[in-house]
């Protein structure tokens, strides 16, 4: 490891995990999902080029994350907001275009992302975000931060769809899931396992809100329209992210 990557010449480039950090994680993922299908149906790009614009766009926000050696919250953020969107269109690229079954992807991404998760763990002997100080742990970081919107999409659509939940009974389940994993770490379970176990439900509960919210009356949704879903979603977002980077300016300042 250079000396650049030691962990003692970085801080910790992961924000502080709290109701913000959750409440911008599930509005991030909604963003993904609407604003995803937004840009390839109702502005007409079609999913292909949706998706290459979006990863060309996030393999630059990507490299200026991983250039910085702290947390700035509006380029994190900006990163897990692509992340989403092209973690949604790999999923949907895989089962629209290449007839993959969601069992299969959604197994599949289960299984990359505990490929993932092994690795790192015996490479850095540790899964939690709270010392994401080195290159290397932050790439074992991203690397798992998109196989859980792939899957979390997957396993989502999967519920919603294959198996025909609909989107409010999903959107329940996955909600109701998180609930018991709070509930599960507030009683002493591992907050490593219950943090990821929780990262990877917000991603289809995220969706499930989203498709609820956005989609026609006539397959189960409220109608309100990805547009405005989208752009209500990035509003709150965006405060909610500028107020995390005033309060980081401050603390560097004092």
């Amino acid at each position: 490891m250079s000396n650049v990557e030691r962990p003692t010449h970085w801080l910790n480039k992961v924000p502080e995990v709290g109701l913000s950090f959750w409440i911008i994680k599930i509005m991030s993922t909604t963003v993904g999902e609407t604003g995803a299908d937004f840009l390839a149906f109702h502005v007409g790009w079609g999913q292909a080029i949706t998706s290459a614009i979006m990863a060309s766009i996030l393999a630059v926000v990507l490299f200026a994350q991983l250039k910085t050696r702290r947390h700035i919250p509006w380029l994190y953020w900006m990163s897990v907001i692509l992340v989403s969107i092209v973690g949604t269109q790999i999923t949907d690229l895989l089962t629209d275009n290449l007839g993959i079954s969601l069992y299969v992807s959604t197994s599949v991404f289960s299984l990359l992302l505990a490929v993932i998760f092994f690795v790192w763990y015996r490479v850095e002997h540790s899964l939690s975000i709270h010392h994401i100080v080195s290159r290397r742990r932050e790439l074992f970081y991203w690397a798992a931060i998109l196989c859980t919107f792939a899957l979390g999409t997957a396993a989502g659509d999967l519920a919603t769809e294959a198996l025909g939940l609909g989107f409010a009974w999903g959107a329940l389940i996955f909600g109701t899931l998180i609930a018991i994993t709070y509930l599960a770490w507030r009683r002493g379970g591992n907050a490593v396992a219950s943090f990821w176990i929780g990262y990877i439900l917000t991603r289809p509960f995220g969706a499930a809100l989203g498709d609820l919210l956005t989609q026609n009356k006539a397959d189960g949704g409220l109608g309100m329209g990805t547009m405005w879903i989208s752009a209500l979603f990035l509003a709150v977002i965006i405060m909610l992210v500028a107020a995390a980077q005033v309060g980081t300016s401050r603390q560097r300042s004092a």
